[in-house]
């Protein structure tokens, strides 16, 4: 059983609503901080065409750590899975998303994933291109195929706003880079990055890359393959073990969908074979997922009985 009507999805928002209170927007990119934390939105996309959605969907707000599925997803495609795995490993992690602490006792100092920042910097530094202009329209390239919508562009003040608070980013970066995990210049990697983490976005369209996940990398409208089958089977394996940070363990049994969270709110989510599910809600809990959008999903994934497991 499936929702079915946009009124359905507006009774569980605003029950879920009632919980961003107790969250707190994230202030520690400047840019962000100006979010409203009482925003709550969902969409979902079926692939038979169908958007139920309810809350202010096409409120915009940037990708974060949600486009570290993407820039996975294209490195694998750019460098081949050795390679990308010979630099990053594949397992869970219970520090927190910007922690260096297993970085200094890992030999050899790679990080452990690339969902934490660690990881998702030395994916971004294996994106080919000649310049930061080159890989970011990759990574454009691919999102507007995914979404369908090629307006989808960078928010350059919050790039902006990252890039010049990027500092334990930065930190990374040369630790690795002492190590041969990262090679080349950091200052254009930190472009890369905190550009990539400024492409911005709507409910809307995180439920439509979460279809074509969900759809195993085709595109359910047209059947155009826009991933590999096996590059779209292991970023959403990655969605389940790692993809909402140190809480993910908790999250699989309350949830159990492949998900991927990003600290302006944003949780891009999917159902196989046939669900994309887009999720907004500034307002944070204390690992970093959007609070509203986590008892969204809870509520929706028990009613709805949509659990993988």
């Amino acid at each position: 059983m499936y929702c079915e009507t946009d009124e359905e999805l507006m009774e569980l928002v605003e029950r879920a609503r009632r919980y961003t209170d107790q969250g707190k927007v994230a202030s520690y990119i400047p840019a962000l901080e100006r979010a409203n934390q009482n925003d709550l939105s969902l969409a979902l996309y079926y692939s038979n065409g169908k958007c139920v959605k309810a809350g202010d969907v096409e409120k915009k707000f940037t990708l974060q750590s949600v486009s570290k599925v993407l820039t996975l997803a294209l490195a694998i495609m750019d460098r081949g899975e050795e390679e990308v795995f010979s630099k990053v490993g594949m397992e869970p992690t219970g520090d927190p998303f910007n922690s260096i602490a297993k970085l200094e006792t890992q030999i050899p100092a790679k990080p452990l994933n690339p969902m934490i920042n660690a990881g998702a910097l030395v994916v971004t530094n294996m994106l080919t291109g000649h310049s930061v202009h080159d890989r970011l329209g990759r990574l454009l390239s691919l999102i507007h195929d995914m979404t369908n919508n090629s307006m989808i562009d960078i928010d350059e003040e919050v790039a902006q706003s990252e890039y010049e608070t990027a500092h334990l980013n930065r930190s990374l970066c040369y630790f690795m880079k002492q190590h041969g995990i990262i090679e080349g210049d950091i200052e254009e990697l930190m472009d890369v990055y905190t550009k990539q983490c400024a492409i911005q976005v709507t409910c809307y369209d995180l439920a439509r890359i979460g279809v074509v996940l969900a759809n195993k990398g085709l595109d359910p409208q047209s059947n155009r393959r826009i991933l590999p089958e096996r590059i779209a089977t292991i970023v959403k394996t990655f969605m389940v073990t790692c993809g909402m940070y140190n809480a993910s363990g908790e999250f699989a049994i309350q949830v159990g969908i492949p998900s991927k969270s990003g600290v302006s709110g944003g949780i891009l989510a999917l159902v196989p074979p046939s669900i994309g599910v887009g999720v907004y809600g500034p307002a944070l809990n204390d690992k970093g997922n959007s609070i509203g959008g986590v008892k969204l999903l809870e509520m929706l994934s028990q009613r709805y009985d949509l659990s993988i497991f």
